[in-house]
């Protein structure tokens, strides 16, 4: 375990920091596996989870909707048929933050348990 999947978010308003050059290398080195993505000049962390079919495909979203509420920061989420894309950022500031980076770890612990995971 890292200590991004046990920590919690803070509360992130406009202003506040980006992710740092300097701590992008090392906090992205934390969450194997997620790319950085770049949508309208924002940066973004996304990740693709594969399922065996659509149920578990929605457990796992709504499994990862709840540990986003609990949190109060929330992901974009895209659920078909097998599959869950994930994506953290954070609207206020129109990029990352370290809570972006938070909930991709605890996203992955979901992963770990989730049922029907390819």
């Amino acid at each position: 375990m890292n200590a991004l999947n046990q920590a919690h978010c803070e509360a992130c308003q406009a202003g506040a920091p980006q992710v740092s050059d300097e701590e992008l290398p090392v906090l992205i080195k934390q969450i194997p596996d997620w790319n950085i993505e770049v949508r309208d000049s924002i940066m973004q962390l996304e990740k693709v989870f594969l399922f065996k079919n659509f149920k578990h495909a929605l457990a796992f979203t709504n499994a990862v909707g709840e540990i986003s509420e609990a949190e109060g920061h929330h992901p974009g989420l895209l659920t078909e048929w097998g599959k869950v894309t994930v994506t953290w950022w954070s609207h206020s500031i129109k990029g990352l933050h370290r809570n972006d980076f938070i909930m991709a770890a605890r996203t992955d612990e979901v992963a770990k348990d989730a049922e029907g995971r390819k």
